[in-house]
């Protein structure tokens, strides 16, 4: 007698870290603290940037991108989780050396980031450390496409 074979699926996600622009909060976000259920618009990361400007010793590293503007398939609904923590990221800016540019980018490694228990896009710059936007971490993840019900 055969048994059936279970077929393997892959684990659903417990927990996502969302990066957050500090203009697209400014411009269109809500705030939110620790322990907030939010329901965010959320498209893959370009290119891992955020990880560059904070370097190897991170706590976190971004899996995706909240996103008010576009840039995400039609069919994309809200992803919805649990606020468990955030973490306010500034970095220095400088022109890229022998560019022969004055345009000032983020300095890779320089980025820091602190602990915060709510965010509302307005955190403020640290002298030479500019705000760049939020590293969330969201837990009970759950993602549906627009055509769910």
């Amino acid at each position: 007698m055969s048994r059936p074979v279970a077929r393997w699926q892959p684990a659903r996600p417990t927990g996502i870290t969302v990066w957050i622009d500090f203009w697209q909060m400014q411009c269109c976000g809500k705030p939110f603290s620790l322990g907030t259920q939010v329901a965010w618009t959320l498209r893959g990361l370009e290119r891992d940037w955020i990880g560059e400007v904070l370097g190897p010793d991170a706590p976190l590293t971004a899996d995706a991108t909240e996103e008010h503007h576009g840039g995400v398939d039609v069919d994309t609904g809200p992803t919805r989780g649990t606020v468990r923590r955030i973490l306010a990221v500034h970095c220095r800016f400088a022109a890229r050396p022998d560019s022969g540019s004055l345009t000032a980018y983020p300095v890779p490694g320089s980025g820091i980031w602190t602990d915060l228990k709510s965010a509302d896009g307005w955190t403020a710059d640290r002298g030479d450390e500019r705000f760049l936007g939020y590293l969330v971490r969201l837990a009970d993840v759950s993602a549906e496409t627009s055509g769910d019900s």
